[in-house]
């Protein structure tokens, strides 16, 4: 292997990655709650359309509001619930050993798992969005400019549901599933409040709360940026600078969460 020229060198190890990628994909899509989750979202979306035509000239707001809000949540969903057993699964089965025999770097492994829940997620979200769009054209028989906004929505939430993955995947290389479940889903409560929380530190008037509630905020990923369905639900189109500076915030964060979660997972003993 170390013979080969860098350029198939870095193919092999890509050729690796995808390979570890792809699988963890199939693994997660043979999962039951995949389906029930995609089927939840969808009779959510069905109710929002049934609420659209009860409330009189707000139909489109609710309904946009509803079908954002339930691709949020079921993606949160499977974000936590798939991402915290990467690891653990495939210790628990003894399939970790297999793979590790084999010529593949741990960083690697951690690498390919990510991108394969990743993938899972963008492709389940493709497939709640189409279902939100159908609704859409159910209830206005046409394409709005609106519709962009809604779009752009779903790009944020992606983008949120990518930084997930990566705090699911941390844990899941410290703790117990149970445990990292607990602890992904209180990062994410406490990443949509650390703009509130740094604003009492600053007023409650302790010098040594307000460095906490700072450091919390610079610390934490600030989940409620992503946060566009009320701009959507107004078809208000974001600005072009909020979409690039959040893409490479999520970008940064998720290079560090997996690099961090790589770091764990070498000088982890596997029992």
């Amino acid at each position: 292997m170390g013979h080969l020229p860098t350029g198939k060198r870095h193919l092999t190890m890509i050729n690796r990655i995808a390979t570890i990628a792809l699988h963890t994909f199939k693994q997660s899509v043979r999962d039951k709650v995949l389906y029930n989750l995609i089927a939840f979202a969808l009779l959510l979306t069905g109710a929002a359309i049934l609420f659209g035509q009860i409330s009189i000239g707000v139909q489109r707001i609710i309904l946009v509001n509803l079908g954002l809000s339930a691709i949020a949540v079921f993606g949160l969903l499977m974000a936590i619930f798939i991402g915290i057993s990467l690891v653990w699964r495939e210790i628990d089965h003894r399939t970790l050993y297999n793979v590790l025999s084999k010529p593949v770097a741990r960083w690697e492994f951690i690498a390919g798992k990510y991108l394969g829940l990743l993938l899972t997620l963008v492709v389940n979200t493709a497939i709640m969005t189409a279902g939100f769009y159908l609704a859409l054209l159910y209830l206005d028989h046409r394409s709005l400019p609106g519709d962009l906004a809604a779009f752009e929505a779903i790009y944020f939430i992606l983008l949120e549901l990518a930084l997930i993955v990566g705090v699911a995947l941390l844990f899941s290389c410290i703790s117990s599933p149970v445990l990292s479940a607990v602890f992904t889903f209180c990062t994410y409560v406490i990443g949509n409040l650390t703009s509130d929380i740094r604003w009492f530190g600053h007023e409650s008037g302790s010098w040594a709360l307000a460095k906490v509630t700072t450091l919390l905020y610079y610390v934490l990923p600030n989940f409620s940026d992503f946060n566009m369905i009320g701009r959507a639900a107004h078809s208000q189109v974001a600005p072009s600078y909020l979409l690039i500076s959040n893409s490479l915030y999520a970008l940064l964060y998720a290079v560090i969460l997996v690099s961090a979660s790589i770091l764990i997972f070498e000088e982890r003993e596997l029992t």
